[in-house]
């Protein structure tokens, strides 16, 4: 096995991840060329844009009040419709999301939902290994030549007759790709992810009868959403792809994003493919851009619901907007996984996921997540029975008035000690589990990626930040403490001695609290939990 660095021909490249067996599929000469040209396009204005989000971040923690932008009005007032569709786009009813691990890869192109989003972001830890192996296996799935026996137990899996349509998530700006530099610098992950798949799979997409689609995941205004626009540009010109073939979802999952959605469809109009209620992310962005405010202290996680406070306006705003410029406005996920050992609960959970996409379908959206193959039927027959024809575009929702103190509107609730240990269990937990290579974690029946994970940490500063009361009483530094001590020595019974020695729990616990604690909010905890990473 090779595992030397390599960097290809040519000055100010270098490419120092592991060269395995197979790698050299994925990171070929002109593949490193097309992704570097990307980087030294793109990457300062990556740069310039990071900057901005600090500064305006700054601003909203000086005073600065949340509204609708007053330069692009003239966008919003406008009547203008983004580019048609794709006929393998015009019906998305039902997605399914997880990482590209090649077995979850079949499994989810099988699962019968109509898309499948093979995710680089959320649900993937970014090891080098985990990067290159699931271009390697998207390569594979888009050539219909994906296979995979299960080394335990021997069972094979293939691609069926008629796989899902991929879509592909790729990392957020913020993130960064440290396995390869250009003049220097490390690439900006999302051009990484973005350009060895498009290099690799544009050309054989397009020649089966798609194209390449992606999801584009944490921007915070439209100046992001025209960055990708022109990235796409490039690319499809370097190519040599029609100008207009890409077609991208825009994840409105910041609290800026919401007052820029018109703008976002404007700015991607040619390569449009609709915005998603990212719903997780939503609520960890809603703490983090208002976390110096005492009146946006949120209650317990589990009484976040989207038929609630500045998640139901959203959610109205995004399918009137979406449905104006005659593009799909996606619903959000439904994070539960079968519960095998208990029927009983297992039931009460499939109900949870009917009543949630029966929200969604009645409020218009044309189509809604899954994290578990098991929830696809379920998902499938409610909009089947709620949306007979393939969308509903038609649907305008010319009755929806939001304002700006709707999208700011903090839902009532309850912050409980039970919320508050759950916080701890599942944000330390998910941590271990991503320092160990796996982002998609299963916790206490739910899917569990770092979005939800980020909430955890973000309820727990946020209600020590402003002293607020949980379980009736102040959340102190040394009750916080104290709860952090005992469920660790929960968890450590639930997981069992060896699994807690052999794991990374001592690592995943002092970041968790140094980032619940910290004086500052932190922005990300994938940007330090990275710097731990080993590979």
């Amino acid at each position: 096995m090779n595992e030397k660095p390599t960097s290809p021909k040519g000055g100010g490249v270098q490419v120092t991840g592991a060269m395995r067996p197979g790698y050299e599929r994925v990171l070929t000469e002109e593949a490193v060329s097309f992704v570097a040209d990307l980087a030294r396009a793109f990457g300062p204005r990556v740069k310039e844009l990071l900057v901005r989000r600090r500064e305006r971040q700054a601003r909203l923690e000086a005073g600065e009040p949340f509204d609708f932008v007053a330069e692009t009005a003239a966008v919003r007032a406008a009547d203008w419709t983004v580019l048609p569709l794709p006929g393998d786009l015009l019906d998305r009813r039902v997605e399914i999301t997880g990482p590209t691990d090649r077995k979850m890869v079949i499994n989810a192109l099988n699962s019968g939902a109509n898309v499948f989003m093979a995710d680089f972001e959320d649900a993937n830890s970014p090891t080098w290994d985990n990067l290159v192996q699931g271009q390697a296996n998207l390569a594979d799935a888009v050539r219909r030549r994906i296979t995979y026996v299960a080394p335990e137990t021997g069972k094979s899996y293939a691609l069926g007759a008629r796989p899902a349509v991929l879509f592909v998530r790729p990392r957020g700006w913020h993130l960064f790709e440290r396995h390869m530099k250009v003049d220097g610098e490390p690439v900006p992950g999302g051009l990484f992810d973005f350009g060895f798949f498009f290099f690799h799979n544009a050309r054989e997409q397009i020649a089966s009868g798609t194209r390449p689609y992606f999801y584009l995941p944490k921007m915070e205004s439209h100046l992001e959403a025209r960055l990708w626009n022109d990235v796409f540009v490039r690319a499809q010109v370097a190519l040599g792809i029609p100008r207009a073939t890409i077609k991208a979802t825009c994840l409105i999952e910041t609290l800026p994003a919401a007052f820029e959605m018109d703008e976002f469809l404007w700015e991607l109009r040619e390569h449009s493919a609709g915005l998603n209620c990212g719903r997780w992310d939503y609520i960890f962005s809603f703490i983090k851009k208002r976390s110096t405010d005492p009146a946006a202290v949120l209650p317990d996680r589990s009484q976040v619901t989207m038929d609630k406070g500045f998640l139901a306006a959203y959610v109205k705003l995004l399918i009137q907007t979406c449905h104006r410029r005659r593009v799909h406005a996606m619903g959000g996920m439904a994070a539960q996984i079968p519960i095998k050992e208990d029927p009983q609960a297992n039931v009460a959970a499939l109900e949870k996921v009917r009543a949630d996409k029966r929200r969604e379908v009645e409020a218009g959206h044309d189509g809604t997540w899954v994290a578990h193959p098991a929830l696809v039927p379920v998902a499938k027959e409610v909009f089947d029975a709620g949306m007979p024809g393939p969308n509903q575009l038609a649907v305008l929702r010319e009755d929806v008035r939001v304002t700006r103190d709707d999208l700011l509107r903090v839902p009532e609730g309850t912050r409980t000690e039970e919320g508050l240990r759950h916080n701890v269990r599942v944000g330390v937990q998910y941590i271990e589990s991503w320092l160990r290579g796996n982002g998609c974690v299963p916790l206490y029946h739910l899917m569990e990626d770092a979005a939800t994970a980020e909430i955890s940490r973000a309820q727990v500063w946020q209600w020590l930040h402003h002293r607020a009361a949980v379980g009736g009483e102040t959340l102190t530094l040394e009750r916080f403490a104290r709860v952090v001590e005992e469920e660790m020595q929960r968890v450590r019974s639930e997981v069992g001695d060896a699994r807690w020695q052999a794991g990374a729990f001592p690592q995943a616990r002092e970041l968790f609290v140094r980032l619940s604690t910290s004086p500052a909010f932190d922005e990300f905890l994938t940007l330090p939990a990275y710097e731990l990473l080993q590979q």
